[in-house]
């Protein structure tokens, strides 16, 4: 009687088990969230609107009448070159984890693999984000936006004198060699040098802003001054356009915060708050420093300061609370206001539309304060407990990227000037690109 029983209760497990875990396997597949996926459709897209046409409005509105289609058009040929480079091998580089392990300094701590290479394997089923809650295609999308835009901020530094064709290539090979790296050692995950490091940077700071905002300043310095800087007036053409531009890039860099939280939840929408504050603050913090130092406040003086506070935010919007972000936003648009101007005065580079000045400052001053807003004790919510131990990492963080961008940039500049010649001749100059690389005129009156 009891080997029957145990018999029978044997037969009924090889009926129940199975089915049970089937059921199991069935609770642990990761399910796709439609909310986290229309919110990073959505940041992808406001991304994408910062460089076209936001970035584009705000330099071309700067540069002079006869060069804002050249500073359009780089905007826009540079949306499409990396856009297929980062197909191609852009996105393995950054997120391809392949080889890497944590506390490992090895090539994969710099350089990913290229086992994403053509965007090997993935399909609509593919999820991924902090939970498996949205499609890999959206996330590709998504850097491929951050991706744009860095090499692109760069233009501003060199506006109105670079071959079209030099910057091409120019952008090609720095995005292969400096942006990629630098997302993969800041983004990638366990084994990722900065990563590892504990370096604070929710969406940008060292990745976007101090890695254009650096090769920015190489590439000023390597080319020389404009012709006739700094005694030809050379004052901003259309200050319409590069408000309008400013609008656009508030609104999109909602997408470019907010949406590195990769979910549609809490610390998305506190991202989106401190992102308002800091950069209405950075705006007010601007505009009153050149009013006291200058006599009047300028649109040009208020939509860069909206820009300063935008980027010093960046690195810092997952963790920082809404004081430090005040804090945070009228430190930039003061610190950004003197060197953007005495300092380049005093300093004598032609760093055209300022690109230096406010990214590379800004992100410099958001990833250090980064380090001390991120302390509960402070407000924040990250996990700083020592809040000098973590400004030391940001430090670091900030120096290897200063340094690595400027080498790096340097060298692919000084060689590509050897080989193609990277400046415009000086009747080139003279007339404008518009018309003597693209046979154009903005305004054919």
């Amino acid at each position: 009687m009891t080997l029957r029983k145990f018999a029978g209760l044997g037969a009924l497990l090889s009926i129940v088990m199975p089915s049970l875990a089937l059921a199991a396997d069935e609770v642990a597949a990761p399910v796709l969230n439609s909310g986290d996926t229309a919110w990073m459709m959505t940041s992808t897209a406001l991304v994408l609107f910062m460089t076209i046409p936001g970035l584009a409005l705000f330099y071309g509105g700067m540069v002079r009448s006869k060069n804002i289609l050249s500073v359009m058009m780089q905007c826009f040929a540079i949306t499409g070159l990396i856009s297929v480079l980062w197909v191609i091998y852009g996105y393995s580089i950054a997120f391809d984890t392949t080889g890497m392990e944590q506390g490992v300094v090895n090539f994969n701590s710099f350089f990913g693999g290229m086992g994403k290479a053509f965007l090997a394997g993935i399909t609509p089923a593919s999820l991924t984000g902090p939970a498996a809650l949205f499609p890999e295609a959206v996330f590709v999308t998504f850097q491929m936006t951050f991706a744009i835009i860095t090499p692109a901020l760069i233009v501003g530094a060199f506006a109105e004198r670079m071959k079209f064709s030099a910057m091409l290539v120019f952008m090609g090979i720095w995005f292969t060699l400096v942006y990629a790296p630098i997302a993969h050692m800041v983004w990638s995950g366990n084994g990722g040098l900065m990563w590892d490091w504990g370096v604070l940077d929710f969406a940008g700071g060292t990745v976007v802003h101090i890695n254009a905002g650096v090769a920015g300043l190489v590439a000023c310095l390597v080319l020389g001054k404009r012709k006739g800087f700094p005694t030809t007036p050379m004052a901003p053409h259309n200050l319409g356009y590069t408000l309008m531009g400013a609008a656009m890039l508030w609104v999109g860099w909602f997408g470019f915060n907010a949406g590195s939280a990769a979910a549609a939840n809490g610390t998305a929408g506190m991202a989106m708050l401190v992102t308002q504050i800091a950069t209405a603050a950075a705006a007010l913090g601007w505009m009153f420093a050149e009013w006291l130092t200058h006599g009047k406040p300028s649109a040009l003086g208020i939509a860069s300061g909206v820009v300063a506070g935008l980027v010093a935010i960046t690195p810092a919007a997952g963790t920082v609370g809404p004081m430090g972000a005040l804090v945070i936003g009228l430190a930039a648009g003061v610190v950004c206001f003197f060197c953007a101007t005495t300092l380049k005065r005093k300093l004598g580079y032609d760093d055209s539309l300022d690109a230096f000045g406010v990214h590379g400052i800004g992100g410099i001053l958001g990833a250090i304060l980064t380090g001390v807003f991120a302390a509960p004790s402070l407000g924040g919510f990250g996990t700083v407990t020592d809040i000098a131990a973590q400004v030391w990492i940001q430090c670091k963080g900030v120096g290897f990227t200063v340094i690595y961008t400027a080498i790096a940039t340097y060298i692919i500049l000084k060689v590509l000037d050897m080989v193609m010649g990277l400046r415009i001749n000086e009747e080139e100059e003279a007339v404008g690109i518009d018309l003597a690389l693209h046979n154009e005129r903005g305004y054919n009156l």
